[in-house]
């Protein structure tokens, strides 16, 4: 099962030592060539921008990570142009993919971001900063070996972005109110075109006793029956309901 937003950010954060809050941010391509190095550790980093602010500075970094596609021989499109408009779907699948690709190749053991990068990622404070809010690689893939995991399965997710969480919480608890709401108004629509039909039926039946009647020629109802008719057909023009006509359904 692909991993949620929260999740991938989570990992994100924690492998490359960034300190992303939206999935979006991934657009740049930054993380994706950290997340290769990890693997191979051969990506010049040093040519990557973390800072990426520029479409240009954007295409640098994943002219990188076509490079390193290329070197190992990896058979997957990197969707450049989408992903630099830094839009959630794009982005979102593509960080799926490349995190499902990590669990297939990493080879384990403790991965060094900042130092793999020149800690080029801004400044001691933010690096420290960044440190202090996720659980470090080492941490997480150790745990995993002691717990039978091995190499290349999936290592345990660092508890970040209480925040994104709690949102997501929100999100999912407002989802389930509307869809009660949806339920209920469904089932009341329902109802209500059961009660409209088993009236319509009614009148019908009656129309047709009355034309049955009136053709037959039966008389001494005749004019009753024709009064009847003359109410069953009046138009709303004009009409004015009884006084306890609160239930009463108009056609």
């Amino acid at each position: 099962m692909a991993e949620s937003r929260t999740e991938l950010l989570a990992w994100v954060n924690d492998l490359c030592q960034v300190s992303y809050t939206k999935i979006e941010q991934c657009g740049t391509g930054a993380v994706h060539c950290a997340i290769m190095d990890s693997i191979y550790r051969d990506v010049p980093l040093a040519k990557v921008k973390f800072a990426a602010k520029q479409e240009y500075e954007y295409v640098n970094n994943f002219k990188v990570l076509q490079a390193v596609f290329d070197k190992h021989k990896i058979d997957n499109a990197i969707p450049v142009e989408r992903l630099m408009k830094c839009k959630f779907q794009d982005n979102l699948e593509f960080m799926q993919w490349m995190k499902k690709y990590w669990d297939q190749y990493f080879p384990g053991g403790a991965y060094d971001a900042l130092a793999r990068r020149g800690a080029q990622a801004g400044s001691k404070a933010a690096a420290a900063a960044v440190r202090a809010n996720v659980v470090p690689l080492k941490k997480a893939v150790s745990s995993g070996l002691a717990s039978g995991a091995g190499p290349g399965r999936n290592p345990a997710i660092a508890p970040a972005a209480f925040g994104a969480a709690k949102t997501s919480s929100d999100h999912v608890k407002k989802m389930d109110e509307i869809t009660i709401q949806n339920t209920e108004l469904k089932n009341m629509v329902e109802q209500a075109e059961k009660e409209r039909n088993f009236y319509f039926d009614k009148l019908r039946e009656i129309e047709g006793y009355v034309g049955e009647m009136l053709t037959n020629g039966t008389n001494p109802t005749t004019d009753s029956l024709t009064h009847i008719q003359s109410i069953m057909y009046k138009t709303e023009d004009g009409f004015v309901p009884p006084s306890d006509a609160d239930e009463t359904e108009t056609f």
